[in-house]
Formats: structure tokens, sequence, C-alpha cells
């Protein structure tokens, strides 16, 4: 049987069992806070729970955030489904939502928090995970593909 958009389904399910094989071997290696240095004082492996949406926005609102992930899913879904033929660019980038979407989504679910463990040091940035990673290479794969289509004369 041949899938529409058969693309975003592959990058979908790919970059969400990504995430989820990431965070299980964080569990099983890291105690909670538990660190280790891949390059010294720039970037750890660190081991933390996150009951908010990227940087904690929004944190302890769980409730609201596990919905907005299956809303968001459902609706990813539905574009790949029952919407037009997608653009490389639009698999891309909606794969990769969906993935990171479920993989969050289903964190909060199952445990009412995500797992982070990217943590960059030498920028002090958010200490963040790979469904986050691949919700921002869905977004810049959307802006690319946006920019990239030629205007209707």
């Amino acid at each position: 049987m041949y899938f529409k958009n058969r693309f975003f389904w592959i990058i979908g399910s790919v970059t969400f069992v990504l995430d989820q094989l990431a965070k299980y071997l964080i569990v099983r290696t890291f105690s909670l806070k538990g660190s280790f240095p891949i390059i010294p004082e720039i970037f750890h492996f660190t081991y933390v729970t996150n009951t908010g949406a990227a940087f904690s926005l929004f944190n302890g609102n769980v409730e609201s955030l596990r919905w907005l992930s299956l809303i968001v899913s459902f609706a990813l879904m539905a574009i790949a489904i029952w919407g037009p033929r997608l653009s490389f660019w639009e698999k891309l980038g909606y794969g990769c939502i969906l993935g990171g979407a479920m993989g969050n989504g289903i964190d909060r679910f199952i445990s009412g928090y995500v797992i982070d463990f990217l943590d960059f040091r030498l920028i002090n940035f958010p200490i963040f995970n790979l469904a986050d990673v691949f919700i921002n290479i869905g977004i810049i794969s959307l802006l690319i593909s946006a920019f990239s289509q030629t205007p209707n004369k």
C-alpha cells in the first residue's frame, strides 16, 4: 500500500524513536542531576527533568502542555493524510516537529515532565533534549520551504 507523504511518516517515526532511545539511555545511565562532560566546561550530558516547555517556559503547566503536544501531533498527521502532497522541506519539517511533539508529549503523559540532557555550558544555555532539537530543525525546514517557493504569477 502506498502512503502519501511517506517521507513525513519516516522522519516522524525516526525522530520519535531517537528521542525516546536517548532519554531511556540517559535515565538508565545517570542519576538525576548527574553530569558527564563530553567537552569539559563546554558540552555535558546532564540529566534533569522539566515540567515546562523550552527554556522552562510555562514551568509546572504540564496538563496544558501534554494536550498541546497531542493536538499538534494529530494536526500534523491530519495534514499528511488529508492535505496535499508536501514538498521535501515540508515533509522534513512537519516530520521533525511530529517526532519532537510526540517525544515530549509521551513524556508528559507518562511521567508529568520531560527528560532534558543536552547541556551547553559555554554559553550557559538551558538544558534541552533531542525532541527540542528536532522541533527546531522542523521549524528551520519549514522556513526554507516558505522562502524557496516561487510566488504565483
